[in-house]
């Protein structure tokens, strides 16, 4: 597996010129909004791309974390001498790489003259700092179990698959699918009071909360109810995100790695995305189809 650099086109900030930032890139995971993420930075950085073995990360990615989990950055510089440090979770690294490379992605933090005051924060920082937490300890749990459940249903021995559907199912329709409206319903209301009649969920601009929150509300689409005409909001607010330039680049660069890797040159990577359409026609453009079976998996 060779690493692919980023474009030399692209001109990365001063501040990253002695910075080398490495992302371990997993299918099927949460780090593709961290290579959107970067995207949007305009840093340099170098992505080493996996593929899931039995549907879990390969081996390699437990010799970076011990727990050979997807996202990691390794991040080396002149202060961090020939040891890089190690960074896990996508929380973390969003925040790590807005502190150090991205301050515009930060709302601003205090009221005119109430600078380090308590209670003299913005409304748009008090939201970001509780999505930044929201979406991994209140959103994506809901994500995860339904993807237990349609796991439980689709294979499990044959002959007990009428007693796990009734009990998924009960479980479902009285639990996870109230509690996954009620998330919904929040989400487009926060759009609908965005401050300063934003598009964003913490203001006008976008922030890192967004990056965090694109992955649960695409695959919200596909298997958690949302949609345009209950959600129209929350369903143009996803529309958006896939809009923007950085993230139409970064699933053009997994898909142009995939194809560069791949014996025939087709590329046949599943990335998690809402944006079908896009990829299909990016993996058109490279000679192949690409596979958009995400679903299948967090």
């Amino acid at each position: 597996m060779a690493p692919v650099t980023r474009q030399q086109d692209q001109k990365p900030d001063a501040a990253a010129d002695e910075v080398k930032i490495t992302l371990y890139w997993l299918e099927k995971s949460r780090a593709h909004r961290i290579l959107w993420l970067l995207e949007e930075l305009s840093i340099p950085y170098e992505l080493k791309t996996f593929k899931r073995k039995n549907m879990l990360a390969p081996p390699e990615f437990k010799e970076i974390h011990p727990l050979g989990k997807a996202p990691l950055i390794t991040v080396s510089s002149p202060a961090t001498g020939d040891k890089p440090i190690v960074i896990a979770e996508s929380g973390p690294i969003v925040e790590y790489l807005l502190e150090h490379f991205g301050k515009s992605f930060l709302p601003k933090q205090w009221k005119e003259g109430k600078e380090g005051q308590v209670g003299g924060e913005t409304e748009g920082w008090l939201r970001y700092r509780y999505f930044m937490h929201y979406v991994e300890g209140s959103l994506m749990p809901y994500m995860v179990m339904a993807l237990i459940f349609r796991i439980l249903r689709e294979q499990s021995p044959f002959f007990i698959r009428p007693l796990t559907a009734m009990l998924t199912g009960t479980v479902e329709s009285k639990y996870l699918q109230p509690n996954m409206a009620n998330n919904l319903r929040f989400l487009e209301s926060q759009l609908e009071t965005s401050p300063d009649g934003g598009e964003y969920l913490c203001g006008p601009d976008i922030t890192g909360a967004d990056f965090l929150i694109s992955y649960p509300v695409q695959a919200a689409r596909e298997r958690a109810g949302l949609t345009k005409e209950a959600y129209p909001r929350l369903w143009a607010y996803v529309e958006r995100l896939e809009e923007r330039e950085g993230y139409k680049k970064s699933v053009k660069k997994i898909v142009e790695v995939d194809a560069l890797s791949s014996p025939d040159g087709i590329a046949k990577v599943s990335l998690h995305n809402g944006g079908t359409d896009f990829c299909s026609s990016l993996a058109t453009f490279f000679g192949g189809e690409a596979e958009t079976d995400w679903k299948s998996i967090l």
